[in-house]
């Protein structure tokens, strides 16, 4: 197979799955790691995706927005492990607000038979993790929904939701994120999101950050923190040894989720 095509092939991959590591992508290329590597190398000159550790993701716009049932999909592995350590910091008694996000809605699952806690969210996903019965009985948490404009990543936003969080105040924020970067900060590719996201952080006593890997130097439009306001990002084991330690610099706490799978 001539270069080009591999290039070709890699990057119908990522356009279907959003991400790829590099061993599958020697596997199904039939070629050795350093070659795909190589390959990765020339498609992340020409901007046409963004090199992670351990593989490639899609590179986007900064004014794009995925659709979270496309975001759904993607490093299941890595949002399970963050939720799981995300969700041993609630404690009984407490209020939280939790964002949209598929990280965050991996997080209200976990959270749904813990009757004992007060929940305030912008996102129907998280919403209904916590508040559907789904046969069992068993009492969940108090939430609220914020009401508000639907946008592609599953968030409500705008005035009415601006409101609506803002006459709350909880023990913690649980936020999803576009992107993260040590010099910019939190990012959204939208702009109502990110205002949205203010009012999320401000009514928190602390601010949790959930994000795999692939987020790290995703940069959208609009800056809405910077990373010296988050208390604790947790973020999983893909992320390479040089970046956890800027991270680790910016931040309040950098916790590492294991996903068994390194």
């Amino acid at each position: 197979m001539l270069a080009a095509e591999r290039r070709a092939a890699i990057l119908r991959t990522l356009q279907a799955g959003g991400s790829a590591r590099v061993a599958d992508l020697a596997a199904q290329l039939d070629v050795s790691e350093m070659t795909v590597r190589r390959d990765l190398d020339s498609l992340d000159a020409q901007d046409l995706l963004r090199k992670v550790h351990g593989g490639a993701v899609v590179r986007h716009n900064r004014g794009e927005e995925p659709w979270s049932s496309v975001k759904a999909s993607q490093q299941r592995a890595e949002k399970e492990a963050i939720a799981a350590v995300a969700a041993s910091t609630v404690e009984d008694g407490m209020t939280i607000a939790i964002s949209a996000g598929t990280t965050t809605s991996e997080l209200a699952r976990r959270l749904r038979h813990r009757p004992s806690i007060t929940v305030i969210t912008n996102s129907l996903r998280v919403f209904t993790a916590l508040t559907d019965p789904a046969g069992d009985g068993e009492d969940g948490p108090q939430a609220y929904l914020s009401g508000g404009f639907r946008t592609p990543s599953d968030a409500l936003v705008g005035p009415i939701a601006d409101n609506a969080i803002g006459s709350f105040r909880v023990d913690a924020t649980y936020l999803g994120v576009h992107g993260f970067d040590p010099q910019v900060g939190l990012t959204s590719p939208n702009v109502a999101e990110a205002q949205t996201n203010r009012t999320l952080i401000d009514i928190g006593a602390r601010l949790l950050v959930l994000a795999d890997h692939t987020k790290c130097g995703e940069i959208g439009t609009n800056v809405f923190a910077r990373l010296d306001r988050v208390h604790t990002l947790i973020v999983d084991d893909g992320l390479a040894e040089a970046e956890r330690e800027l991270v680790a610099a910016a931040v309040g706490e950098l916790r590492i989720a294991e996903t068994g799978a390194r």
